[in-house]
């Protein structure tokens, strides 16, 4: 069976082009399939029955797998199973049979009014870096973007005299509103902080990003910013 395996993961690598990590994820589940067929005295994969490879699942779910990793698995077996189909190496694809377990999905904490306002006050002083974490805050609370969306921002996407930004994606356009707190907080870094700053930050033209550094051959590590105001309030930022 080791060497089915193998060539399964060479024809994954050559064929489907597949990244590496996707080919150690499909090479441990099956080495691990095949061990387990080895204790019990099965070298052939066509001599595994339906009732055997159900049991394998089982197996899994007994060794306290979560039912993502169990699900994971099943996918390698599938896919394993419809190559050796496929190569004329076995006659029936018996991994028809396998469910995958459904998968609990938990519904996302939120953070409570006080929490909110904690958070929005954590930048108190009126430096620059300050002012801009406010900026950067009230704008993620005011509109629910994530934190990927604010630090691809450009000067472009922003009306500051109507109130709105513009999020673009591969798909979608989206136009978001914000309050007169966000319009503030972003007016303030914007004209007081940013554009005193222009020759630095690349002369702020259209296409520059909003939250921009301050150093010459850098932006902002935006990332650390938030994580830095976000620890009161427990992770619960989109990203």
């Amino acid at each position: 069976m080791e060497t089915e395996i193998q060539q399964f993961i060479i024809y994954l690598h050559n064929i489907k082009n597949t990244s590496t990590n996707t080919e150690l994820s499909y090479q441990r589940d099956l080495l691990k399939f095949r061990r387990y067929f080895a204790q019990i005295g099965i070298a052939d994969v066509s001599m595994i029955s339906e009732s055997s490879l159900k049991d394998y699942i089982s197996f899994l779910e007994k060794s306290k797998l979560s039912a993502a990793t169990v699900s994971r698995n099943i996918a390698s077996i599938k896919a394993y199973y419809h190559y050796l189909q496929e190569k004329g190496l076995i006659q029936n694809d018996i991994s028809d049979v396998l469910k995958a377990p459904k998968i609990e999905k938990k519904l996302p904490d939120i953070l409570s009014s006080d929490e909110v306002v904690k958070l929005l006050e954590q930048p108190k002083s009126s430096s620059e870096k300050e002012i801009r974490d406010k900026a950067m805050l009230e704008l993620l609370y005011a509109t629910g973007i994530r934190v990927t969306e604010l630090i691809s921002l450009k000067i472009s996407d922003v009306n500051l005299s109507v109130g709105f930004i513009l999020c673009r994606d591969a798909n979608k356009e989206r136009i978001i509103p914000f309050g007169k707190e966000a319009k503030k907080a972003l007016k303030d870094y914007i004209e007081n902080v940013r554009r005193s700053h222009e020759q630095i930050i690349d002369n702020v033209n259209v296409d520059s990003v909003v939250f921009a550094g301050f150093d010459k051959d850098q932006e902002a590590n935006a990332d650390r910013i938030i994580h830095t105001f976000q620890e009161p309030a427990q992770h619960r930022l989109r990203y």
